[in-house]
Order: structure tokens, then C-alpha cells, then sequence
């Protein structure tokens, strides 16, 4: 029987014999309870507490704007509904950067408040520091390199990252001090599939991918792409599995249909 099929929990010990297993691993974003009680049904792996929220839940036009408190709240609500999947919550911008005390007092935050199972942070050696102290309170951290949406004002655009040698080499080394640090995880966003696939085959900890091709550990995107709920948003990466805009626009129409000519509700929907 495979690894995640015999796990009655997915943990990040889990997830790190899934890798040397050669099984891919499945993540998905979740913002509340009634969509992560689906996803987990479902036998996703991984349920990502996004600050993405900020995008598809609050209508920002970046993750910069979602508070720690926001995330929390975010977080409670996704955990109250699992059973199975390993829940990871998004440390937002602002709450580490910079400062390994408060990236410590965020973290802790998270993991008391929601009961999440880990974090995730934006960056390479310039947040080692705060990495190696949330990992000293015993807070598992999963990494996330290459396009850094907290960091798009540096950027100033979400075109593929790394294309250089200059940057893709800094990634390389980036991939492995995170290793080395202790994170059990690396998400790697929108970098050449090749560049991927060689983190991938150096780094022993599972990498999971959004945008940078098929050869790494596993996949996460938003849910709310996925679904076809957002339609704005067509990335090359994205694959949507279904149109939810659609269907729920149909529903509404039809509901606004027949409250107006009262064939809602009917005798048998009252009392």
C-alpha cells in the first residue's frame, strides 16, 4: 500500500517518505471550513492557509494587505473542519521579516491559536535567523522561493524567476540553506521546470511546485482557481478542473427567477 493511502494523518514525516517513495504529493489552498471539510474528503495531502486569502477572500490586489489576525481566523476555521490532511498557514507580511523575535511570536501565535501544523515563510538566507528560532520552539517550517508574491513591490512583477544564472544559482543555494536549516518542506512558484526538477534531485526534503513543471515532489493552487471561480486569473500553470462561475451564476439566476414569479418556495418548502 502506498504511503499516503496507509498515513490514518498526513505529517510531515508523511510527506518526507512520500519522496522516497516517489509519490506525488497533492496541496491545495483553504480559507474556511466548508471548502477544506470538502478538499480533505476528498484525500487531499496538504491544505495551504494561504495569505492568497487576501487575493480570492478579501479582493486585494496583493498579499501584502492581510494582517496576522486575518490569517488566524482563516486558519481556525480550515482546522476546525480536518481529519487527515497536514494544515500549513501562510506567515504574513510583516510578521517575520527582519525581526526573528516577532517571526517567533507570529509563528507561536499561529500554532496556538488555530492549531495549524505548520508555517510557511517567503524567502532564503536572509530569513535564516527567524527560521532556526520558530524551529527551536519545536514549529515545523516549509520554505517558499523563487516568485515571492510578499516581495512583488522588489519585483515589480510576477513574471518566471530565476531565469538567470545569477538568480537561478541563488535559488540552488537558497534551496539548500533551507535544508539545511531545518525546514521540512519548499514550495518553489513559477521557475523554469528544469531549474525545478534539479532542486528537486538535490534536496531531500519534498519540494512542492506552483508553476515550475512536473519534476518536483508534488503540486499545490488556489482552490478558488481550480474551481473556476476565479476567471480573471490564467497563468500558464493553471489547470481548472471545473467552472463554478458559471454554475453558480445559473443558480442565482434561477433562484431570482422563480422567487419572482413565487414558484419559490412551493407548498412543499413551507410550513
Amino acid at each position: 500500500m502506498s504511503v499516503h493511502k496507509k498515513a490514518r494523518r498526513i505529517t510531515t514525516h508523511v510527506l518526507k517518505n512520500m519522496k522516497l517513495n516517489g509519490e506525488k504529493i497533492a496541496m491545495l489552498t483553504a480559507y474556511d471550513y466548508s471548502t477544506a471539510k470538502i478538499i480533505d474528503k476528498a484525500g487531499i495531502d496538504v491544505i495551504l492557509v494561504g495569505d492568497s486569502a487576501a487575493n480570492v477572500m478579501a479582493g486585494y490586489d496583493s498579499t501584502l494587505p492581510i494582517t496576522l489576525d486575518e490569517m488566524i481566523y482563516h486558519a481556525k476555521s480550515v482546522v476546525r473542519a480536518v481529519e487527515r490532511a497536514l494544515v500549513i498557514t501562510d506567515l504574513p507580511f510583516g510578521t517575520y521579516q527582519g525581526n526573528s523575535k516577532l517571526a517567533l511570536a507570529s509563528a507561536i501565535r499561529i500554532m496556538k491559536e488555530t492549531g495549524s501544523h505548520a508555517i510557511k515563510m517567503e524567502g532564503g538566507a536572509e530569513i535564516k535567523e527567524s527560521i532556526l528560532r520558530i524551529l527551536s520552539a519545536g514549529i515545523p517550517v516549509m520554505g517558499h522561493l523563487g516568485l515571492l508574491p510578499q516581495s512583488i513591490y522588489k519585483f515589480g512583477t510576477y513574471v518566471v524567476r530565476a531565469r538567470s544564472k545569477e538568480e537561478s544559482d541563488k535559488l540552488l543555494e537558497d534551496a539548500h540553506i533551507l535544508e539545511e536549516t531545518g525546514c521540512f518542506g519548499i514550495v518553489l512558484e513559477k521557475i523554469p521546470a528544469e531549474l525545478a526538477k534539479q532542486v528537486a534531485s538535490e534536496i531531500k526534503i519534498p519540494i512542492i511546485g506552483i508553476g515550475a513543471g512536473n519534476g518536483v515532489d508534488g503540486q499545490v493552487l488556489v482552490i478558488h482557481d481550480i474551481l473556476g471561480i476565479t476567471q480573471e486569473f490564467s497563468p500558464r500553470f493553471l489547470r481548472r478542473y471545473h467552472n463554478l462561475d458559471a454554475e453558480i451564476t445559473g443558480a442565482v439566476k434561477n433562484y431570482i427567477k422563480d422567487v419572482r414569479s413565487i414558484n419559490f418556495p412551493n407548498e412543499k418548502e413551507q410550513y
